[in-house]
């Protein structure tokens, strides 16, 4: 039996579902508006694991003291990094301003106006024993015994009404529920039909692959980015342009990231793309916002909420 929790576990991932399931075989989680993280604990500190597998814990300092709960304990958990925004509720636009630092004193002045927390929902391992053979039940039952709560960090607890969930959800403002079924396994690194994810708008990661001026008083900066996703094939499609979401900050940080990686050529395969773009190598992942595909698979009424470390653009495809 190890001693040590075992290397290279990645997160396990909900498909996309459109109607919520229903029944005494599911339960129910809020959906956390942040970066997916494994948290593991050994030799009484913490190492935050990006969902790949980059390590991301010096960005979150307040959430290290988690390990001293555990004792002499070694455990890796699963769980959401959050920021709140000015009523509570969880914002991926507010942890942008968290996300991409590494500097330490830069993240202990933001975190001052932008804490974060850890929104712990399983476990993987824990004292020298692989959970995740055990059903969704039993690893929540362990979860719960640990009480993992407290200033950074806490377990929110699971429902058994969906409709409710999913109505608390919406007046909340988060961006919807997970089910999981409770006889499920937990299994590392695969999307899952045992997890359906439940939106109350669509939303998903796409790559950058150019961008279009402005105008008016946007005409000397960027006015939409343009986006796509990886077929099956990883050839990248175009799925629209986005000009909405962006902050004056944000559209300069995004200038000095997309002008060392300007490209002469299309990488997009489909036809559609702006005739005066200014293409970049597919290398930046944002994450967008939208009401719906349209049937020529382009992305209606997109809003842009922030660029994401934790993906490879590779990896980003059309969520179905």
């Amino acid at each position: 039996m190890p001693d040590s929790p075992p290397d290279g576990l990645r997160p396990m991932l909900a498909t996309l579902a459109t109607t919520l399931p229903v029944g005494d075989d599911w339960a129910y989680e809020m959906k956390w508006d942040g970066v997916r993280a494994l948290g593991v604990i050994e030799d009484a500190s913490l190492r935050l694991s990006s969902r790949n597998g980059n390590d991301v814990s010096v960005a979150y300092p307040e959430v290290g003291a988690l390990a001293a709960q555990l004792g002499p304990a070694a455990a890796v958990l699963d769980g959401e990094i959050v920021a709140a925004d000015d009523e509570g509720r969880a914002s991926f636009q507010r942890l942008q301003s968290r996300m991409h630092l590494r500097d330490p004193s830069a993240i202990a002045r933001v975190a001052r106006t932008a804490p974060v927390a850890y929104m712990i929902f399983d476990i993987l391992w824990f004292d020298g024993n692989l959970v995740t053979g055990a059903d969704y039940r039993q690893r929540r039952a362990l979860l719960h015994e640990l009480e993992l709560r407290g200033p950074a960090w806490q377990t929110p607890p699971e429902s058994a009404d969906g409709a409710q969930a999913y109505a608390i959800s919406r007046d909340l403002g988060f961006e919807g529920v997970v089910a999981k079924r409770v006889d499920s396994i937990y299994e590392p690194g695969r999307r899952s039909p045992a997890w359906r994810k439940v939106k109350h708008l669509l939303r998903q990661e796409f790559v950058v692959g150019g961008w279009v001026s402005g105008q008016g008083a946007r005409a000397d900066r960027i006015g939409a980015l343009l986006v796509g996703y990886a077929d099956a094939n990883r050839v990248l499609r175009y799925a629209g342009k986005v000009g909405t979401g962006f902050t004056d900050a944000e559209l300069e940080r995004l200038a000095g990231l997309l002008a060392p990686i300007a490209a002469p050529t299309n990488p997009f395969a489909d036809p559609g793309v702006p005739r005066d773009a200014h293409f970049v190598e597919p290398a930046l992942v944002a994450e967008i916002r939208f009401t719906e595909w349209t049937a020529s698979g382009r992305i209606r009424h997109p809003a842009y909420l922030g660029l994401r470390d934790d993906k490879a653009a590779g990896d980003v495809v059309r969520e179905t």
